[in-house]
């Protein structure tokens, strides 16, 4: 079995790790409010999820 015979340093191993998050996160439209979320997550603006209200409004 081969054996790495030099040690790889941190700086050679993390620009290795380091290109496989370029790509912009995915937006969908909420279906209430019509505005720009992530998908699977409550919407910050309206509350709602799946349909239904999950968070509350609060009045300022």
């Amino acid at each position: 079995m081969a054996n790495p015979k030099r040690r790889t340093s941190k700086a050679r191993r993390d620009n290795r790790r380091s290109h496989w998050k370029l790509s912009q996160p995915n937006l969908v439209s909420c279906p209430q409010c019509h505005t720009l979320k992530a998908p699977h997550i409550v919407c910050k603006e309206c509350g709602y999820y799946g349909g239904r209200e999950v968070l509350k409004e609060v009045e300022a």
